[in-house]
């Protein structure tokens, strides 16, 4: 569930929907032992609620260093975003701080990886990894977290919800 913001136009429109996302030319940069690599050079992009919005290009020219940028889950060293902004439902998401940030990364915002094979955690069970969610962002107690975690998964079509939940990704 995201929220929607509005402001105020002039003239005959009263309420325009504020952009879900944008990113404002985005430079994230990576220091290597050969120099500086500029992987997120001048991104810029706008997402409106309720859009679908696919980002495409050739293996190595930053989408996912872009999406991680967002999120400000680049390492550090030896990336670091060197300038730009993300507005996400009106807020700079450079200037939250980790706390902040991590109310609104999961349960507003997140991001599927583009290999399905990484992109569960192979330590943890199935039912963990989708549980944890739930009581970070949600403060549901384990019980309901574990309830709510076989309906998701009984919503994708995954048979016997109940035991897929105590087995591991590579069980799956």
């Amino acid at each position: 569930f995201i929220t929607e913001t509005t402001r105020p136009l002039s003239g005959a429109q009263e309420y325009r929907m504020s952009p879900l996302l944008e990113v404002r030319d985005l430079h994230t940069e990576f220091r290597t032992g050969a120099g500086v690599v500029r992987a997120v050079d001048g991104v810029s992009y706008t997402v409106e609620a309720g859009e679908t919005v696919a980002i495409v290009g050739e293996s190595g020219s930053g989408k996912s260093v872009g999406a991680l940028s967002i999120l400000r889950l680049i390492p550090n060293p030896p990336g670091r975003v060197v300038s730009g902004e993300v507005l996400f439902d009106g807020r700079d998401l450079r200037t939250l701080s980790e706390p902040e940030l991590r109310e609104v990364r999961g349960r507003d915002l997140g991001m599927v990886f583009q290999e399905p094979m990484t992109s569960l955690n192979p330590v943890l069970t199935i039912g963990r990894q989708i549980t944890e969610t739930l009581e970070q962002h949600q403060g549901v107690d384990r019980a309901a977290a574990d309830k709510r975690a076989v309906e998701l998964l009984e919503l994708v079509g995954i048979a016997d919800a109940p035991r897929r939940l105590r087995q591991y990704p590579h069980q799956l």
